[in-house]
């Protein structure tokens, strides 16, 4: 790979060489590498549309890391992925995808990723979204997540997307059986002209299910973003939606929130604020030698982590 390539695996991916364990690195619309393990198998979808993942019931402290990245102007592809995640097991997945765009046509990824988690099993799933270049042409990332937890299963999802993606539509939809948990964090910066939507449903179907979702954003310049919760109460259960962003320049941010109780007994609670940065905090840290733009940013950094 070259250096472009190997910059876009490090930003979404952590991976500054070949990853331990398992992994399909997918490159320009192409397998560019893959390893399976006795416990984790990748297979590719007969069609050629993607990966079926399978991590055997019981397997612990294994990794599957399934990065895309795309350096070619121009390409487009929609790309479908499922992870059956066997019961009792304890697994770490990283995806994420980085495009380097310096021509003049849009490039697009659209990932498509279902999971089925076995009971019992807990799952750490983290997904970054990079985009880069100088070219006119358009960074465009539409993922797609589709989750389906068993009895007493538990996943934490991290969804990140920080720098140089021109428009995001990001879906996240949840099904959780009892007692079923899940715990989304969701960190998301955009500037210039850039769109972001994000729109996340958790049916909790189980007694004793539940779901705890954050989101901290930040919209800079003449950028739009729009968050969307929705918390279908359907037994005994709880689920709560935090929403905090910061807004600045000319952007403009939309929260909105959906609550749905069919159960007496379901528990349900949404939150959200949206405000500029206090001046007594930009006056603070340019009192220690920052400038207002270095203070601006130690703020959206701190935010945001």
């Amino acid at each position: 790979m070259d250096q472009i390539k190997l910059n876009l695996l490090r930003e979404v991916a952590d991976l500054h060489g070949v990853p331990e364990g398992a992994y399909n690195i997918r490159s320009d619309g192409q397998l560019a590498g893959r390893n399976t393990t006795a416990n984790i198998d990748i297979v590719s979808k007969e069609d050629g549309s993607g990966i079926d993942i399978h991590i055997k019931p019981g397997t612990v402290h294994e990794s599957v890391h399934i990065p895309v990245i795309i350096s070619e102007s121009g390409l487009s592809e929609v790309v479908y992925n499922d992870f059956y995640v066997g019961e009792n097991s304890d697994v770490v997945i990283v995806a994420g995808c980085g495009i380097s765009n310096c021509g003049q046509q849009d490039s697009e990824h659209d990932g498509i990723h279902r999971f089925f988690v076995g009971k019992n099993a807990k799952v750490k799933y983290v997904e970054k979204h990079y985009g880069e270049g100088d070219g006119n042409g358009k960074r465009i990332l539409n993922p797609v997540t589709e989750v389906h937890m068993d009895e007493g299963s538990y996943m934490e999802m991290e969804m990140v997307q920080i720098k140089g993606v021109d428009s995001t539509i990001r879906k996240t939809e949840m099904d959780l059986a009892a007692g079923a948990k899940v715990v989304i964090k969701e960190r998301l910066l955009t500037h210039g002209n850039q769109t972001a939507v994000s729109e996340i449903s958790a049916h909790l179907n189980g007694e004793g299910s539940s779901a705890n979702i954050i989101s901290r954003s930040v919209a800079k310049d003449n950028s739009y973003q729009k968050f969307v919760s929705r918390l279908f109460g359907n037994a005994a259960c709880s689920g709560h939606s935090e929403c905090d962003s910061i807004i600045m320049g000319n952007a403009k941010i939309q929260a909105v929130p959906e609550i749905d109780a069919e159960c007496t007994d379901a528990a349900l609670i949404h939150e959200a604020a949206i405000g500029k940065i206090a001046g007594d905090q930009i006056i603070k840290l340019m009192t220690l030698g920052l400038t207002e733009e270095e203070a601006e940013a130690q703020i959206v950094n701190g935010f945001l982590k």
